[in-house]
């Protein structure tokens, strides 16, 4: 039948795809969370286990009664019923005569005659099924059957969302029940769900996930209302012109740009998978460089695989489309859960981004509470899994920054960035609209400026920094850079995570947490460098700067920690272009505190160490206690 994204063309491609990938016959479950027809179901039946979902019941049954066909003997009800069907010339005006066609309605969907018929074939199915003349699987493949018999003979577009106002030559002709075409060879075991797979995800236990979303603002239901009515056999209130269904609870959010992009997210992180294949059109709401910033999220980077396909699109006979339609085909192999790094999308500098693994690493294997003093981006606590994460930053932008990402829904978020975006018309270089926004916000009183048009201009301001004046005005200039894809993928996951996980949100001065720390705490420092200088540090934009003075009261604050018997850990740099803290060597050969030197990080000149007081090596093959570099 024809169908809106039908993968019929392109089951090879998958199919090839998992063999290259070793997971064929390999006693592996799949799951098709978006089932549709069936064509990628039915294709793999005979090597994989199946788990197949739509939240169109129609194409679950569609989808079943291909995948079953095989079982499918009718064995107690005696006879062949295809055969019965086009044996007779019985019809019935029940709900599809009085309501989808002239017989007794202006609805031209089907004529009078093929209507009935289409009742009639309807009723008995219904009748044996109640009987228990046939299995539940020769139920969905008769019901299969039937919507590939009502296809043919539809006076429409190709779908259903209207008919046509003149008669298609085709669907004059008499209706004949068809057998649904299904691959003629036994499934392994197959198992069928009708939800949406954002509610089910997470619960479905399978090896590999296979992804087909719908793409455009196409609503399925509304298209397909039609054929639903057709499975369900409720006899619904419809609609005067269309005839329509309540369509309400068949909308789907993946064809809403932008909540396509959140639920993407999600499912990636939710599934319980191993390996993820998701195709997708070069045409959906979700770009290339999104997808791949997602996947490589979520999996392991060199298993990423994208296959650009090309083949036609669907057409019907007002449509016709020359250009080759393109279809990606995309391969991860997941992270572990563990290994997932969610990155802040606030460009922070002296962001620890790039040091998570290394942190993670060393950080003390059991703790309950994990306090992020000098938190920025929070790139670092949003990464750690304890039962609370405690964010602190005193500059009380940041922090409301970072707050906006948790207290607000991420999809009305990114609706009002994009208003912010069109209001002033902000793009990147454009110097003109920047500080027509910049100045907006600064002309708002203190309690008025909203932190979401904060972050809309600082996405357009050089560097996308957080620089504010003496008087706390943002004071950035424009730059290169804008709303891009990456920085969406990064928004996205980060608000979902840091709404999933028990964030404390607070912005005051380190030390006065030291009332919050017990010893089932640890504590993760990530202070103002003396070496190096930012505008948190400089003192000139109306916070304390850091200095010689800031920086013992910084050690004084870390000793006392340690008499108290609660663990830390600190990020700093003990010599940056030519220059030797000698303050903190000092305070660290005092305490004897252990010192990690952290692999170089790429792009970083600068040479960052962990300090410790606790053993970081202990119990692990990588026992090594070091000291103080011998070069300092």
């Amino acid at each position: 039948m024809r169908f809106i994204g039908n993968k019929e063309l392109i089951t090879s491609e998958i199919l090839q795809l998992i063999e290259q990938k070793g997971l064929h016959n390999k006693q592996l479950t799949l799951f098709d969370a978006f089932c549709g027809t069936g064509a990628v179901a039915d294709s793999l039946k005979n090597s994989f286990k199946l788990i197949a979902n739509d939240m169109l019941q129609w194409c679950v049954i569609y989808t079943r009664g291909r995948v079953c066909a095989q079982d499918c003997t009718f064995e107690k009800l005696g006879y062949n019923p295809v055969d019965f069907f086009n044996s007779n010339k019985e019809r019935i005006k029940g709900f599809f005569y009085k309501n989808y066609s002239p017989g007794a309605s202006s609805r031209m969907y089907f004529t009078p005659e093929n209507a009935g018929r289409i009742d009639y074939f309807r009723t008995t199915i219904e009748k044996w099924k109640d009987s228990n003349a046939i299995t539940e699987n020769e139920y969905a493949y008769l019901l299969a059957c039937l919507i590939e018999s009502v296809s043919v003979v539809s006076n429409t577009a190709g779908v259903y969302g209207a008919f046509l106002k003149a008669w298609d030559s085709r669907a004059l002709k008499d209706i004949e029940f068809k057998s649904v075409d299904s691959k003629a060879v036994p499934y392994k075991n197959a198992v069928f769900f009708n939800s949406k797979i954002e509610d089910i995800v997470s619960e479905v236990n399978c090896d590999i996930l296979y992804l087909d979303p719908p793409y455009t603002q196409n609503q399925y239901g509304t298209q397909y209302h039609l054929l639903e009515t057709l499975v369900l056999y409720d006899n619904p209130d419809i609609s005067p012109i269309t005839g329509s269904r309540s369509t309400t609870p068949m909308r789907s959010d993946w064809s809403k740009d932008y909540k396509s992009h959140i639920l993407f997210d999600k499912i990636l992180a939710k599934t319980t998978a191993k390996y993820v294949i998701f195709s997708y059109s070069k045409d959906g709401f979700m770009s290339k460089g999104f997808i791949e910033a997602s996947l490589k999220r979520y999996g392991k980077p060199d298993t990423y695989v994208c296959k650009t396909i090309s083949y036609r699109k669907y057409t019907n006979f007002k449509s016709r489309e020359k250009q080759d339609h393109f279809e990606y085909l995309f391969f991860i192999e997941r992270k572990t859960e563990d290994a997932v790094e969610y990155e802040s999308p606030l460009n922070y500098i002296g962001s620890k981004a790039k040091m998570i693994s290394s942190i993670k690493r060393y950080s003390p294997k059991h703790f309950n509470s994990f306090v992020d003093a000098f938190g920025g981006g929070f790139n670092v606590g949003i990464n750690i899994n304890a039962t609370a994460v405690v964010y602190n930053d005193i500059n009380h932008f940041v922090s409301n920054l970072v707050s906006s990402f948790k207290s607000n829904d991420t999809y009305q978020y990114i609706l009002y960035l994009k208003r912010i975006i069109k209001k002033f018309g902000l793009e990147k270089e454009n110097a003109d609209s920047y500080a027509k926004a910049r100045d907006h916000y600064n002309s708002l009183p203190f309690d008025k400026r909203d932190p979401r048009l904060l972050y809309a201009v600082i996405l357009y301001g050089f560097n996308q920094q957080i620089r504010f004046n003496g008087s706390h005005d943002f004071n950035n200039p424009v730059g290169m850079r804008w709303f891009n894809d990456k920085v969406l993928e990064k928004m996205i996951s980060f608000s979902r995570i840091i709404k999933e996980k028990n964030i404390i949100i607070e912005s005051k001065d380190y030390t006065d947490l030291l009332c919050e720390i017990d010893k089932n705490t640890f504590t993760y420092l990530d202070p103002p460098y003396m070496l190096t200088n930012g505008s948190y540090n400089d003192g000139k934009r109306g916070f304390h700067g850091w200095n010689a003075e800031t920086e013992q009261k910084f050690f004084d604050f870390a000793d006392k920690l340690n008499a108290e018997g609660k663990r830390f850990m600190i990020s700093y740099v003990l010599e940056h272009k030519g220059q030797f803290n000698e303050q903190l060597n000092g305070w660290m050969m005092k305490g004897g505190y252990n010192v990690i030197n952290v692999d170089p990080i790429p792009g970083n000149k600068r040479k960052e160490i962990l300090i410790t007081n606790y053993d970081a090596y202990a119990d692990t093959a990588l026992y090594n206690k070091k000291q103080v570099p011998e070069e300092a």
